[in-house]
């Protein structure tokens, strides 16, 4: 018999969508998604694709092989110190800012960032993920990062959205997404809702495909 799961109410799932300033923004792909990695050898780069490709899957949404704008619209990037980015070819005419946001983030230790660009509806368009192999990180299974990565690149999450728990679960030692996140995602890409959302009355909405599901 199969345990039911409680899924989130319409407070909690729009609180997965607050950003630090209060305001509510909801913002899905609005294309094909084209991943490419950097830094990694083809064992994990197959392991990072393939959690991507899960994802993506499960959002109901699709990937190309190019994207016509960009080659690769999701790019994500491993590496062992913030200061290699800026060794990166024309990485700086893809990150504006981007001397300035390689120092903010060394010297606050950071491991992980992410940079969404949008398109004119407000969609996403583009995804730039990177992730600085430190000694934490050392310590997590390669599955466990490359999930993260796909979760954390399939919608546009408030900064607070995973802060006190993780969107992962442990069955059978192996790690998955929570049913109710991933529950979250499916509904974020049901057709009928939209690719962007401002009111928070897109929570309730949200909320409401949870109790269908």
């Amino acid at each position: 018999m199969t345990e039911a799961v409680e899924m989130p109410g319409a407070d909690e799932v729009g609180a997965m969508f607050t950003r630090g300033t209060g305001a509510y923004l909801f913002a899905r792909w609005g294309r094909p998604i084209v991943p490419v990695v950097f830094g990694v050898d083809q064992p994990t780069l197959q392991t990072v694709k393939g959690a991507v490709e899960a994802v993506v899957a499960l959002a109901g949404h699709k990937m190309a092989e190019i994207d016509p704008e960009l080659g690769a619209n999701l790019m994500i990037f491993f590496f062992r110190d913030w200061q290699e980015l800026l060794e990166v070819p024309n990485l700086d005419q893809l990150i504006e800012g981007l001397a300035g946001l390689v120092a903010r983030l060394d010297d606050q230790g950071a491991n992980q960032y992410r940079v969404f660009r949008f398109d004119e509806a407000g969609a996403i368009r583009a995804c730039f993920s990177f992730i600085r192999m430190d000694a934490a990180l050392d310590e997590v299974p390669a599955e466990t990062i490359a999930l993260n990565q796909a979760v954390q690149m399939i919608l546009l999450w408030g900064e607070g959205a995973f802060a006190e728990r993780s969107p992962f679960a442990r069955a059978r030692g192996v790690t998955v997404l929570r049913p109710d996140v991933a529950a979250v995602i499916r509904a974020g890409y049901d057709p009928v809702m939209p690719a962007v959302a401002q009111d928070p009355s897109h929570a309730l909405r949200l909320a409401a495909r949870l109790s269908q599901g």
